[in-house]
């Protein structure tokens, strides 16, 4: 199905790793989020041969959830689109944009125009959603959001898909219209979590999953059941798996790795074998969260670019600009 698709081949191949980064990057021990320098250093990344740039859909702080991190502050796909214009081949990566959230048509006329603005450089990860002031502030409940995330993925795909479709959902209505501009091929979708979804359900809607950052071990048996249900509804067609992971990169380059929230402190060389433990068992894209870092972030993407990069490098393509 993505046979063509640039950002695709450049991320996902059976077998084997790439490496991304989350936005903002910057290290949460240092400072509040500030957004500075995140052009500079978004560029950087791009020229190490990092594929994706992925970028979080939060709209309020909120202390009492318990995670520190809100989001790149900015709006996902407004800064997202920002961050496209200002480089050149580095992908956006939603994780994820939660559905229930967004009016889809909406939603589809955003993704329908960053699409056509920067073509085949939008890698579109969407979840239910699990922030409780979110859904409050803008008065949606909460606990249906997996039959809302099903609706809204239904009419999100059709709005961006089909001529002219007869749409009649809970979210709006479309008969003798279709939404423009349109789509030259399918922008690959990725679902984070289970989204309130069972795994039959995933491995017959997500064209990838995503899940949370697990140890090697207990990560293989949430990518063996994947592949298992991706399987039983296509044997032929690969699916990748992706996943974050919060690093706190050790200046020693043989340190052990040690726990942190959603992650590892890890010195490089340590962190090498570690990506090809995962590589091994699965993991096709990994982006490295560096909230919890407890050095600069421009600093720690000059060494994962210049030592670790060279290991996962993006898959070369007909059209790779060199």
């Amino acid at each position: 199905m993505f046979d063509h698709h640039q950002t695709y081949q450049r991320m996902y191949r059976e077998g084997e790793l790439t490496l991304g980064l989350h936005i903002p990057l910057e290290n949460y021990q240092m400072n509040s989020p500030t957004m500075a320098q995140q052009v500079e250093m978004a560029q950087a990344a791009e020229a190490y041969g990092f594929t994706t740039l992925w970028l979080r859909d939060v709209i309020l702080e909120d202390p009492n959830f318990g995670d520190p991190a809100v989001g790149q502050i900015y709006d996902i796909l407004i800064y997202g689109t920002h961050l496209l214009s200002q480089t050149t081949q580095i992908a956006l990566g939603t994780s994820a944009l939660v559905l229930p959230l967004h009016q889809p048509l909406r939603l589809a006329k955003q993704v329908a125009t960053i699409e056509a603005l920067f073509p085949e450089r939008l890698i579109m990860g969407i979840s239910s959603g699990d922030r409780r002031a979110d859904f409050k502030g803008l008065g949606i409940d909460h606990p249906s959001r997996g039959k809302q995330f099903r609706e809204a993925l239904s009419y999100l795909e059709r709005a961006l898909y089909e001529h002219y479709p007869v749409i009649d959902s809970i979210y709006g209505q479309i008969e003798q219209a279709t939404l423009v501009p349109k789509l030259k091929q399918k922008i690959p979708t990725m679902v984070t979590g289970f989204a309130q979804q069972n795994l039959d359900w995933l491995g017959l809607n997500g064209d990838g999953w995503m899940y949370y950052p697990q140890a090697p071990i207990r990560q293989l048996e949430a990518i063996t059941a994947w592949r298992e249900s991706a399987a039983r509804q296509d044997k032929n067609t690969f699916r990748p798996f992706s996943m974050p992971m919060h690093l706190d990169l050790a200046e020693n380059p043989d340190e052990e790795a040690s726990s942190i929230r959603l992650g590892f402190r890890i010195g490089r060389n340590r962190l090498i074998e570690l990506l090809k433990t995962y590589q091994g068992i699965g993991v096709n894209h990994l982006f490295f969260a560096l909230f919890d870092s407890l050095r600069p972030a421009n600093e720690v993407i000059q060494e994962l670019g210049e030592y670790v990069l060279p290991y996962f490098p993006p898959h070369q393509t007909d059209n790779t600009i060199i």
